[in-house]
């Protein structure tokens, strides 16, 4: 074990995002299960090495680990816990648990013979964490880590503290949430283009001349190996999956027509049903559904969009259209903390009640003139005013 300490401590001292995401001040570490779940390059890693290295001191003498690490190959889950408990270790961070073949059980193991130990643990945001081998719902306090806001990137990227503000805030305090924004960003339109184009991925820091071959990698290695690992779909079979993400990156927003595109692409319909569940659970795209439908299992979508408006940059390239990038950035704030569905007068309905119709600067009224608790969000403006609100606060909400 004193070579997992080693590469922890390597990789601790590494650590060179500064600024806290978002999901540190919403989990309740009191719990001794912690899940969290994620799409791959959302900074899962960062999360827990942060935890540890600004909130754990050495005498809580906490270790994080990789479960993909060779150390796995020859030992357990469940021996590494025992042994670490014995030397006094109280916290312990397993990241990518979906990458070991028995993660579930030794987790329940853990969770039932060592009381005295703190387990986080990290996973694909594909992996449905109460399916597994063993149950863990009664245990494990699930949460899921987000692609960055506009907010934190603008915080990470300029060292600021702009604060988060609550979706129905913003609506009613649109000038207040604007004017607080201007104080620390002079330019903020200019920011969010910038946002739109390579600000939801951590790994934007790091440069962004290389920032869409490193989107695709991370897109192949979801398709070719998370899926595989979570789903046990064939190599083939993956490659199928993505043959369809890029047919709905082309089209986006796209509404699918499972017969056509089934005979399109050589997929049977519940191959092709099913895909769609796996590639909105990746984060890779939006299903869209109007809130009167149901959604089971082998429901067609009513629309698809892409998860975030980088993907659209990286993967639909020459076929950017203003309106899908708009759509698609309001989408993705929202998604996981608000409810959101389309709507017949609008584009989107919030939380069953506000209806948002989203465009430029030049956008008029007239699609929601009758409707009450409808709201125009505008790109290309800093100050809105009544019901015109900047479509860049509302990357503000976590």
């Amino acid at each position: 074990m004193k070579e997992l300490f080693i590469i922890s401590e390597r990789i601790l001292d590494a650590l060179n995002i500064q600024k806290e995401r978002y999901l540190l001040a919403q989990i309740d570490w009191s719990q001794r299960l912690i899940g969290v779940k994620g799409a791959r390059g959302s900074g899962k890693t960062t999360l827990l090495l942060q935890r540890i290295k600004f909130h754990l001191s050495e005498a809580e003498k906490p270790l994080y680990t990789s479960l993909d690490n060779l150390y796995f190959m020859n030992h357990t889950l469940i021996g590494l816990a025992e042994e670490f408990a014995v030397q006094g270790g109280t916290h312990l961070f397993l990241d990518e648990v979906h990458k070991y073949p028995n993660w579930s059980r030794e987790l329940k193991l853990i969770y039932d013979q060592l009381p005295s130990l703190n387990v986080i643990f990290t996973s694909s945001s594909i992996l449905e964490i109460n399916k597994g081998e063993s149950d863990l719902s009664r245990r494990a306090v699930k949460y899921i880590l987000k692609e960055m806001s506009f907010r934190e990137y603008l915080n990470i990227k300029h060292n600021l503290d702009v604060p988060s503000f609550d979706f129905e805030y913003i609506l009613k305090n649109q000038k207040d949430v604007a004017l607080e924004l201007k104080k620390q960003v002079n330019f903020p339109v200019a920011e969010f283009k910038k946002y739109l184009k390579y600000g939801c991925y951590p790994y934007s820091f790091e440069g962004v001349d290389n920032y869409y071959p490193k989107l695709l990698d991370t897109v192949n290695l979801m398709l070719e190996i998370d899926v595989s690992s979570v789903e046990n779909i064939p190599y083939q079979e993956s490659r199928k999956i993505k043959k369809l993400l890029v047919a709905i990156a082309q089209s986006a927003p796209f509404t699918p027509n499972v017969s056509k595109l089934s005979e399109r692409l050589g997929f049977s319909r519940n191959f092709l049903l099913n895909s769609l569940k796996i590639l909105d659970r990746a984060e890779l795209i939006h299903e869209f559904f109007t809130p009167l439908k149901g959604i089971g299992a082998f429901t067609k979508p009513e629309k698809l969009y892409l998860n975030n408006t980088n993907l659209i940059y990286a993967l639909a390239q020459s076929q950017l259209e203003q309106g899908t990038l708009r759509e698609t950035f309001f989408a993705n704030q929202l998604k996981h903390i608000h409810e959101i569905h389309l709507v017949k007068k609008g584009d989107f309905i919030v939380n069953r009640k506000y209806t948002v119709e989203i465009g430029g600067k030049n956008k008029t009224t007239h699609q929601i003139k009758d409707l009450k608790d409808a709201f125009i969000l505008k790109d290309d403006i800093e100050i809105g005013a009544l019901n015109i609100i900047p479509l860049h606060l509302f990357g503000l909400m976590y």
